[in-house]
């Protein structure tokens, strides 16, 4: 009787080539100029029932003689407060949104301590302004308000909501001197041939007949240069090519698999190819019992098959000319096949020249 376990062979023949569906340019890529900016600021968190930073906090108790000394009362010096355990010194950073703000718009500030406090939980932020790196010297929005904890095992890191009010308004520029606009191509996407087929599209799609206005720079970027009577209200213009629908494997970036280990994750590109092998993968155990014992009931013989093949001409969908990545899927669920094995298994395949993209291990 030959028994086998922990095995897992598996008979691969074919080429992925998988559906296209069409997606828009603003799906792989973003408008430089838009952004988002960060503002800045030191503050004082007060009314804190024993957790701010007492004595052991000069800077904070100097900050808070300051503050009262501003507040009409010169006489109080740091030395004064230096028992002070209901304040604390705070940093303040605000992420403001790529679609820019407006003077009034009230946006969250993020607030962590900067001294020896145990809790920022019932504390209320000072009003203090909001400057932007790196001149650190225009004040762009006021902040205050009740400090709400989000993490209780982090007591001193938390959020003031809409706490910042813009002073002035910070909007986007899209457009240089010249009347140009860059498409930045995300990382993932970003490559040569992606690059030249956006400013091909781009180019058949406004002016196909003059001369061209998109040219791929870089693997990144991709400049256009607005036609001049659009410069006025380039609005139009500019959400016109960003709705415009672009074939995906013209935007894939090449033949990506992504691989976590930690987590078990594996994420493969539809035009991932693989050529015809023979994976063994596992331990093969076999034991041999002479005679070998009858079949019964209880024990009865059973046959297991090791090998799952893929036809090109009998698997998958036959419209795209083979199996899809759903079809590799099933024969790994229906081996019963570990995360681990399979991350293996992928692996191996690229390094002996069968899984024909790159791999991204993480």
């Amino acid at each position: 009787m030959i028994r086998s376990t922990n095995w897992l062979v598996i008979l691969v023949v074919f080429t992925w080539c998988g559906p296209v569906r069409a997606l828009q340019v603003q799906d792989v890529v973003r408008l430089k100029g838009s952004e988002g900016n960060k503002l800045v600021g030191i503050g004082l968190v007060v009314g804190l029932n024993g957790t701010g930073d007492g004595g052991k906090s000069l800077p904070a108790m100097h900050a808070l003689a300051k503050t009262i000394q501003r507040l009409n009362n010169p006489a109080i010096e740091p030395n004064l407060v230096k028992d002070t355990k209901n304040v604390a010194m705070v940093y303040l950073s605000v992420d403001l949104p790529e679609t820019g703000v407006r003077e009034g718009d009230r946006v969250d500030i993020q607030v962590s301590s900067t001294g020896a406090a145990k809790s920022l939980a019932g504390g209320e932020l000072l009003l203090v302004p909001l400057v932007a790196p790196p001149a650190y010297e225009q004040v762009y929005a006021w902040a205050g308000g009740t400090v709400t904890i989000e993490d209780e095992q982090t007591p001193t890191v938390g959020v003031v909501e809409d706490g910042a009010q813009l002073s002035v308004d910070i909007r986007t520029r899209l457009t240089d001197e010249f009347g140009q606009l860059t498409l930045v191509i995300k990382e993932q996407n970003a490559s040569w041939p992606v690059a030249t087929n956006l400013a091909n599209l781009i180019n058949n799609l406004v002016a196909p007949d003059v001369p061209d206005i998109a040219r791929a720079v870089d693997q990144k970027n991709v400049v256009v240069a607005l036609p001049i009577w659009e410069r006025e209200n380039p609005a139009n213009f500019i959400s016109g090519i960003l709705q415009t629908y672009i074939d995906p494997s013209q935007v894939s970036g090449g033949a990506k698999i992504v691989i976590n280990e930690r987590t078990g994750t594996i994420i493969i590109g539809g035009d991932v190819r693989i050529s015809p092998v023979l994976i063994s993968h596992g331990e093969l155990i076999v034991s041999t019992t002479t005679p070998n014992p009858e079949p019964t009931v209880l024990e009865p013989m059973v046959t297991r098959n090791p090998f799952l093949a893929f036809n090109p001409e009998q698997n998958g969908d036959q419209k795209t000319h083979g199996p899809t990545l759903s079809d590799l899927e099933s024969a790994f669920n229906q081996l019963k096949v570990e995360a681990r094995d399979r991350i293996e298994i992928i692996k191996a395949m690229h390094e002996s020249g069968y899984l024909l993209g790159q791999l991204i291990v993480r």
